[in-house]
C-alpha cells in the first residue's frame, strides 16, 4: 500500500509563500502522476496542480503564473511551491498519486492564507 505524507501549511500573510512537500513510500510500482488539490471552506475539492512521469505540468487556472510543482522522481516526492499567495487559496491541500489504476491520498496539510 503506498504512504502518502504532507507537510509544509501553515498560517501565511497575503503575498507570503509557502512549500508544500508530499513523500510518498511503500510501493514497487512506478507513478504515473503526482498531484496536488485542495478543499477550501464550503467548497468542492479541485485540483491545484500534477505532474506526470514524463514530467509535463498542469495548473487550475486560478494558480498560473503564481504555482510551481515540481518532483524529486529518485526520492518518490512532489512539491508545490506558493507565492503570491491570496484569501481565495486557504484550504486543506492533499497530495494525490496515481500508480496504475490506484490512487492515493495524503492526510492533508491546512493552509491559512490570512492578514
Amino acid at each position: 500500500q503506498v504512504q502518502v505524507v504532507e507537510s509544509g501549511g501553515g498560517l501565511v500573510q497575503p503575498g507570503g509563500s509557502l512549500r508544500l512537500s508530499c513523500a510518498v513510500s511503500g510501493s514497487s510500482f512506478s507513478i504515473d502522476a503526482m498531484g496536488w488539490y485542495r478543499q477550501g471552506p464550503g467548497k468542492e475539492r479541485e485540483v491545484v496542480a500534477f505532474i506526470t512521469s514524463g514530467g509535463s505540468t498542469n495548473y487550475v487556472d486560478s494558480v498560473k503564473g503564481r504555482f510551481t510543482i515540481s518532483r524529486d522522481s529518485a526520492k518518490n516526492a512532489v512539491y508545490l511551491q506558493m507565492n503570491s499567495l491570496k484569501p481565495m487559496d486557504t484550504a486543506v491541500y492533499y497530495c494525490n498519486v496515481s500508480v496504475g489504476s490506484h490512487r492515493y491520498w495524503g492526510q492533508g496539510t491546512l493552509v491559512t492564507v490570512s492578514s
